[in-house]
């Protein structure tokens, strides 16, 4: 991307949002989203915790120093602000603090879950790219290279007239974690889950290079979308450009097939 506010930038605990793309939750916060250059989100709940504004910070929530990692957000904040065209978007992964934390709250031992699926551990990039938006409207963000192929990926399929659409890619370590605990809130254990989620920290979505794609018309994530003329092109297509199915029926890792599920690898 040309500019920082199409650009994700990332912390353990913080995201730093670029203005204009988050869904406002109140009259209140659709006003000073509306002004922000910048917000800041915590990646635990989603909660907006301070918008950038022409002015300068202004705190969302009460005691916002005693914030978990606000620090090293803010201070992001202040390096993009002083050198927005000079200074280039941080790279390089994220560190891997807190995983056993989040796996401690669901009863896994990092060790034993590797050897027993054959799954790496994926840190979290320090930036990432807008690559546009997927079925639901909200910001689809990748890695450059993940971006650049999805477009090309999806402008080719629509020459050939088939019409793709992006149903979720990146999502943090903490996100993961949220989505077990929906889960086991509805009545589901972790062993079951774990049939169709890896467990945090292992999914390749943290890394910004993985897809779950769909087609309109399709229900989302849905074993139904092997059927679809979307999917019998990916399978001719898709390696061409990039992207490999991760989870074919019958895979080591013991997840269930995912003919959604499309990671690119360049």
């Amino acid at each position: 991307m040309r500019n920082a506010p199409h650009l994700l930038l990332n912390t353990p605990d913080i995201e730093l949002w670029p203005g204009g793309l988050l869904r406002a939750r109140s009259n209140h916060d659709a006003r000073l989203l509306a002004r922000a250059s910048h917000v800041l989100r915590r990646k635990r709940d989603g909660r907006y915790l301070a918008v950038q504004l022409r002015g300068g910070l202004m705190p969302l929530v009460t005691r916002l120093p005693e914030e978990p990692g606000v620090e090293p957000a803010l201070a992001l904040l202040d390096a993009r602000l002083s050198q927005p065209a000079r200074m280039p978007p941080p790279s390089g992964p994220l560190p891997l603090d807190g995983l056993q934390q989040r796996l401690d709250r669901l009863g896994l031992d990092a060790s034993a879950y590797a050897a027993q699926t054959g799954l790496p551990l994926v840190a979290e990039p320090a930036c990432l790219q807008l690559a546009g938006f997927d079925r639901y409207r909200r910001p689809l963000w990748l890695t450059r290279g993940a971006a650049r192929a999805w477009q090309r990926l999806h402008a080719a399929a629509a020459i050939d007239g088939i019409a793709l659409d992006a149903i979720s890619g990146y999502r943090s370590h903490a996100y993961q974690l949220g989505i077990f605990e929906r889960k086991l809130a509805r009545g589901l254990d972790v062993a079951a889950i774990l049939t169709v989620n890896a467990a945090p920290g292992y999914s390749e979505h943290h890394g910004g290079n993985a897809l779950d794609i769909g087609t309109p018309g399709e229900p989302p994530a849905e074993e139904s979308f092997e059927r679809t003329p979307a999917f019998a092109w990916l399978q001719r297509r898709a390696g061409e450009l990039g992207f490999h199915l991760s989870y074919p029926r019958d895979n080591p890792h013991g997840i269930v097939h995912e003919p959604w599920h499309w990671c690119f690898r360049g």
